[in-house]
């Protein structure tokens, strides 16, 4: 896995995927959507939706400038959403907009001790679990789950190099298989697929609903519930 230092130099100015509540994409999200094979709205319709009401309280990892963070804010007009990043979101939203709904969390190291338990109906992430090792996977889902209600689900793009294989590592993936030969503790998109992401979250104590949506060609796209 890429250090903690390279990936808060490479994500400092915060990751962008633009308008994702629009059917058509914008510019930046079409860019984006053509490299994952996929969809941005559908995630919103297949990963998102099915599994929140207007008074969720939404836990979300690492929400860059907030494209995702948007969604749930438009979503849940009368519940909470909480991010977690090593960057500041409030360099990118005020929290002071939206009437004490959205809470912002920077901090430095997978401790989400301070979190109150049994608290959150939904925890997302997309573009974080791609770039961690197994290990910091696990840690990440382990440290989440008792800050969900019994029976919250959980939604997460990861990569998946047996699609990336089926695909034959084709540029417009913006991956290459060069990648195989990075050392795990040092690569931005380190192995993993969707038999390894499922059992790394059944070891974090979540029950899987659907290892993969499949809604990306290239990546995989987790449903997890809180037993």
């Amino acid at each position: 896995m890429a250090t903690r230092e390279s990936l808060v130099e490479s994500h400092k100015n915060g990751f962008d995927s633009g308008d994702i509540l629009s059917r058509a994409p914008d510019a930046r999200r079409a860019h984006q959507e053509a490299r994952i094979g996929g969809s941005y709205y559908e995630v919103v319709e297949q990963a998102i939706k099915p599994f929140i009401t207007p008074t969720s309280r939404v836990l979300e990892l690492g929400p860059g400038r907030g494209s995702w963070t948007k969604v749930f804010l438009s979503l849940v007009p009368h519940g909470e959403i909480h991010t977690i990043d090593l960057h500041d979101l409030t360099r990118f939203i005020s929290p002071n907009e939206f009437g004490g709904r959205l809470h912002c969390h920077q901090v430095d190291a997978n401790d989400y001790s301070f979190l109150e338990n049994d608290y959150f109906d939904f925890f997302f992430s997309f573009g974080v679990l791609c770039h961690l090792d197994r290990a910091e996977r696990l840690e990440i889902l382990r440290q989440a789950l008792p800050k969900m209600k019994p029976g919250a689900f959980s939604s997460h793009d990861y990569g998946d190099w047996k699609k990336l294989d089926a695909l034959g590592w084709p540029p417009e993936t913006g991956l290459t298989p060069e990648i195989k030969q990075i050392p795990e503790d040092e690569s931005w998109w380190p192995q993993n697929d969707a038999d390894d992401m499922s059992r790394t979250a059944s070891d974090a104590g979540w029950s899987v609903v659907n290892p993969d949506l499949g809604l990306f060609k290239r990546d995989g796209l987790i449903v997890l519930r809180r037993p």
